[in-house]
């Protein structure tokens, strides 16, 4: 079943597409989108066909921060109902647990996972389309929209710690350092926020208590007429995805960070037909395609980004799956559109 997405996350899509000389709506029908998305935010559509907008449009227009310009002027309430109940929460950590509840049901390719210690809180996201090539813009564009919800909170000024990126920097990094500032990094081990714990539990001054529940009963009741709610097979591919880079991608982990036990996990998961391991090994196989095929990243780091210890593992496995090896793969890809 293909992950699908409010057509909201095309936001801003037009406005960028426009200013950079494109023909939106060609770029639409190319993408296998009809230009009527635009206007219907709550529509699903599936991910892959946004993750392929979004990369057609940059390579097309030859701004490698499309995806970014996208994400500038974003507002909560593009988040729809998920949106008027984030606003209203006591404090960002309180705002980002909703968001952590429902952005299954907002996004289906959207992996979010955040890690707190000493003091030090990590926002991991990700994207998953469920078929290769690259979703650069995707990822840049969730993590820009997670900034600004943030700053919601904290003041248009503030600045994470760190904004992590696993993909290469562009040529022209001044929209970049105009969204994040100084502290975006490149070819990093995972995708996402570092700040403060202390930012977390800033208070909101704003939050209204009787609008949340009122926004919590009108989300309650959207998702399910729309039959929305997310299932444990979509909770446990998002999390495995961000677990992979940091080796601790166990069944055992990942059920800890869904708060079920080993068991729950493995009988829900064979009631969908499929079992934890075919689940790694699909987003592995997603993964290697884009870094492998799609990045001149190290193999070496290539094989820990997918959760192997020892990069011999990763050649075995790679060579297993596609029937040649990394490096082989890697060199066939960059003489192939030569070949063409």
């Amino acid at each position: 079943m293909n992950a699908l997405v409010r057509a909201a996350a095309l936001t801003n899509y037009l406005e960028v597409a426009g200013s950079l000389g494109l023909d939106a709506i060609r770029q639409l029908a190319d993408a296998g989108l009809s230009a009527a998305v635009l206007r219907t935010p709550d529509l699903k559509i599936p991910v892959e066909r946004v993750a392929d907008l979004l990369e057609r449009s940059a390579a097309a227009s030859g701004c490698e921060s499309f995806g970014l310009r996208m994400a500038e002027t974003r507002q909560l309430s593009n988040l729809g109902p998920v949106g008027m109940l984030i606003r209203d929460q006591p404090t960002l950590r309180d705002s980002l647990a909703v968001l952590l509840r429902y952005h299954m049901a907002l996004n289906g390719g959207l992996a979010l996972v955040i890690e707190e210690a000493a003091g030090v809180v990590v926002i991991r996201e990700d994207v998953v389309v469920g078929r290769s090539g690259p979703v650069r813009q995707g990822i840049e564009l969730a993590i820009a929209v997670m900034l600004r919800l943030m700053r919601q909170f904290l003041g248009g000024e503030w600045r994470p710690r760190r904004v992590c990126f696993t993909h290469a920097a562009p040529a022209d990094i001044s929209t970049h350092m105009r969204v994040f500032g100084p502290c975006v990094e490149f070819r990093h081990d995972f995708n996402g926020i570092v700040c403060g714990r202390q930012d977390l539990d800033t208070p909101n001054p704003g939050a209204d208590p009787a609008m949340a529940r009122y926004a919590q009963q009108l989300l309650d009741t959207t998702l399910r007429e729309q039959d929305s709610i997310p299932s444990l097979l979509d909770d446990v591919r998002s999390t495995a995805l961000l677990l992979l880079p940091s080796g601790r991608c166990s069944i055992e982990q990942v059920a800890d960070h869904l708060g079920v036990v080993c068991r729950t996990v493995q009988r829900r998961l064979a009631e969908q037909g499929t079992s934890f391991s075919e689940v790694v090994n699909k987003l592995r196989t997603e993964l290697a395609h884009r870094h492998v095929d799609g990045s001149e990243r190290p193999l070496t780091e290539v094989a820990a980004l997918l959760g192997f210890s020892a990069p011999s593992g990763f050649s075995r496995w790679y060579t297993a799956q596609f029937g040649l090896s990394p490096s082989q793969a890697r060199l066939a890809a960059r003489h192939a559109p030569d070949q063409a």
